[in-house]
């Protein structure tokens, strides 16, 4: 695909239409890989996608247990009364 590049204020950039945003989930950044005389860009994974599917597996398999106790379980700060 042959794409223009456009002059934006002092430096260049190239343009994506909506529907290669939407097809590759483009958002406000992207990975930008320089490599083999090649510029290769990759959308960025979402952050904490699938967590929500994680924590409902480790819920329903007794694994969302607390790895250290709550430290106000027995005291409450002076900034708090």
């Amino acid at each position: 695909m042959e794409v223009s590049v456009v002059k934006i204020g002092n430096s260049r950039g190239i343009r994506f239409s909506k529907t290669i945003i939407e097809r590759y989930n483009i958002r406000d950044n992207v990975e930008l890989i320089l490599e083999d005389g090649q510029i290769i860009i990759r959308p960025l994974p979402q952050t904490r996608k699938g967590w929500d599917q994680a924590f409902s597996e480790m819920h329903a398999s007794g694994d969302d247990k607390l790895t250290m106790p709550d430290i106000f379980d027995e005291e409450e700060p002076e900034e708090w009364k």
